[in-house]
């Protein structure tokens, strides 16, 4: 019996660990917090690490492109990995914090691998503050 709860305590201690790697147990709720996320959404997307963009977007999260197209979560992580290689630098960022709920705006310089300009996209982002973390709806 013992060795029965030791075993279940180690896995279960594992699991936390893993999932805590993984995404955030808890963040602050401020603005800075905010900023941090945004600049790890905008790495994560330059690495291809859908890991990393998955704990960022809630499961009803919506993305509408430059071409006014819509795209919900699902379709969202599927493009991670066929994303072009480029470098996303992040400009103007504001956070505004409203209790559970929080916009980022901004502007995205695009550029390839060699600095070449691709796109400039000015944004907001909307979060709410779910389960102890920030994610974007």
């Amino acid at each position: 019996m013992r060795y029965s709860l030791c075993f279940a305590i180690f896995l279960a201690a594992g699991t936390i660990s893993v999932a805590g790697s993984t995404c955030p147990a808890s963040q602050p709720k401020n603005e800075s917090t905010l900023l941090q996320l945004e600049q790890s959404w905008a790495k994560a997307l330059e690495q291809h690490d859908s890991t990393t963009v998955s704990c960022i977007l809630s499961d009803e999260f919506e993305d509408v492109d430059v071409n006014g197209q819509l795209h919900h979560r699902a379709e969202t992580l599927a493009r991670i990995p066929r994303r072009s290689p480029s470098q996303n630098h992040l400009e103007d960022l504001k956070a505004h914090v409203f209790g559970d709920f929080a916009y980022v705006r901004g502007l995205n310089r695009v550029t390839d691998p060699s600095g070449k300009p691709v796109a400039q996209v000015r944004f907001t982002d909307v979060f709410v503050y779910r389960d102890g973390r920030w994610q974007a709806v």
